[in-house]
């Protein structure tokens, strides 16, 4: 356990492992469709779960916004809120619903301050959950687009001005 909080306090290097791991699947991405997404995700899934999981408590939403919520999971909220803290942060930055654990959204912004190339993606709104992508691969779903996908209706806002700035 002390290993997995040493790592998971350590943004800039989540952040830098991120950044190799996007280049190596956007490298073999040709390679990855030609074999088959599928057959890969079948393969990728049991690492991805096993890895995950143990870092970050991932919930295998599919939909993993890791790099824009400071490498903290936005899942393990107890409310599963995907774009920041509700209105029930205590005073000391702990959870409403569970008084003893920080809330993942202080934590994620305190991390978000170290990692210069994804923190400023933290104020940018996610797309909500698409619950059909629960227990897929995420690195599967960004290679093919599918990441992206939200519920009808739901449009994305416009770009934010305070993210292209610090850009």
């Amino acid at each position: 356990m002390a290993l997995r909080t040493w790592i998971r306090n350590r943004p800039t290097a989540l952040e830098w492992a991120y950044q190799i791991t996007a280049a190596a699947f956007r490298w073999m991405h040709p390679l990855i469709r030609r074999i088959g997404y599928d057959r890969i995700a079948r393969a990728l899934i049991p690492v991805e779960r096993i890895s995950k999981q143990a870092l970050f408590g991932c919930e295998m939403c599919g939909q993993c916004t890791l790099r824009a919520t400071g490498m903290v999971c936005p899942m393990t909220c107890p409310k599963n809120l995907r774009n920041g803290a509700c209105g029930g942060v205590r005073s000391n930055g702990n959870c409403e619903v569970i008084p003893s654990m920080k809330c993942v959204w202080v934590v994620a912004y305190e991390r978000a301050q170290e990692m210069r190339v994804f923190g400023p993606e933290l104020i940018s709104i996610k797309a909500p959950l698409d619950h059909q992508l629960q227990d897929t691969s995420a690195w599967i779903n960004i290679l093919k687009g599918t990441d992206k996908s939200a519920p009808i209706g739901w449009t994305e806002l416009p770009h934010n001005p305070v993210i292209e700035k610090k850009l």
